[in-house]
């Protein structure tokens, strides 16, 4: 089924403008986006989310199957920087935390499995390209995309090859997981479901654009927003699309996923708000002055969206009305996607400095200073918090030693 948004929304006239850049492969589209859910209790997909975002682990990009964005546990009033670890090139990636150790991927082309107590190596693996994708881990097994459009499968303990599944062009997007499939896209304009025990092919869904960003997944449905100006709704069974609705701009993030509502920023500079059950504009916010797009995948807590933008903002909106907030202004733009734990919210920034921020006030809780640009965001688990830099370091932060 197609659907267009709703155009007598008060403010949808700006959503239109997105319709003149009808033409996604001539922009780079980039990646980033959270979200946060209401599940009904006892579905499937609340429990896979549940499953996966435990206080121990983080196990995929945004922290759960409906990339909420949200982490369980605590983080120290004063993290204190535990251990750095040096790679070879920039790291985009974000990590996935399970187990003991951090997983993360860089533009070196090597994947590495580090030790989350002490930062030395457990092991490294070289892909064929850059890594960019975010990885995924379950049950002993880490899954990441690659450049060079390879969808990695390796032995989380050992970093040995379990499989290796071939796309047709570079792949940033990290993969969602739910009963024992992976769901991820591609830079051939295609959205991936495999078999996470063999990599086989279970369907794939052609769009019109690159699909940088992760997939949701809720109640047995697959939500995917990419460069085609689409947000689709897709049923994981089969693949079968239930909705394709039309956005109108490009979208590098990936949606974050609150009561049957997708939340997501665009490159025609608005953050939306679109129900994944009827299809219709639920809002859209815009800042007044600054006019820059998102790339930041958002996060859902409570009754507020939180969304980094290039116009070096971090906005917190209601998510019921759309309404601003507040919003806390940095030095450079936020690409890095924002984690709610607890009652603060941490991201990082361009200028290289992370920052936590209250999430009732804005107020600024806790920065550090790292040197470097940061792309990647913050993953939360066992008490860390653990993020890469453009200068290819990984920092680890907790309780004082």
């Amino acid at each position: 089924m197609k659907r267009r948004t709703d155009l007598s929304h008060p403010r949808a006239g700006a959503l239109v403008s997105g319709l003149i850049a009808v033409v996604c492969g001539l922009v780079t589209c980039l990646v980033a986006l959270p979200g946060a859910l209401a599940l009904p209790q006892g579905s499937s997909a609340a429990q896979a989310s549940s499953e996966l975002a435990q206080q121990n682990a983080w196990r995929l990009f945004r922290g759960d199957a409906s990339l909420t964005g949200v982490a369980m546990g605590e983080l120290p009033d004063n993290p204190a920087p535990l251990w750095i670890f040096e790679a070879e090139d920039s790291i985009e990636s974000t990590a996935a935390i399970a187990d003991g150790v951090a997983y993360v991927g860089s533009l070196d082309s090597y994947f590495y499995a580090i030790d989350l107590e002490t930062g030395e190596l457990r092991w490294k693996y070289q892909a064929s390209m850059e890594i960019r994708s975010s990885p995924t881990v379950i049950d002993g097994t880490v899954y990441f995309g690659d450049e060079g459009g390879q969808f990695h499968a390796l032995d989380a303990r050992t970093g040995e090859v379990e499989w290796v599944f071939s796309t047709g062009a570079g792949i940033i997007s990290g993969a969602n997981y739910v009963d024992g499939r992976l769901v991820f896209g591609s830079y051939d304009n295609s959205l991936y479901c495999l078999d996470a025990t063999d990599g086989s092919l279970i369907w794939k869904l052609e769009t019109l654009g690159y699909v940088n960003g992760t997939p949701a997944i809720v109640d047995g449905k697959v939500i995917s927003v990419g460069c085609d100006g689409f947000c689709r709704v897709v049923r994981l069974e089969d693949g079968a699309p239930l909705m394709d609705i039309e956005v109108y701009a490009y979208v590098g993030a990936s949606p974050a996923i609150g009561n049957g509502v997708a939340y997501f920023g665009t490159f025609e500079n608005q953050v939306l708000a679109i129900s994944v059950i009827t299809g219709e504009l639920q809002w859209i916010y815009e800042h007044p002055t600054r006019k820059f797009p998102y790339y930041s995948s958002a996060a859902i807590a409570g009754d507020r969206v939180f969304v980094g933008g290039r116009d070096k903002m971090l906005h917190a909106i209601d998510a019921e009305s759309g309404e601003a907030i507040w919003t806390y202004r940095t030095r450079a733009r936020i690409d890095s996607s924002p984690v709610v734990i607890g009652d603060r919210v941490f991201f990082g920034a361009s200028t290289g400095e992370i920052f936590a921020l209250d999430v009732a006030s804005g107020e600024v809780a806790w920065q550090f200073e790292t040197g470097s640009s940061i792309v990647a965001s913050p993953s939360v688990a066992a008490g860390k918090l653990v993020i890469g830099t453009e200068d290819g370091q990984v920092y680890c932060f907790g309780e004082a030693q």
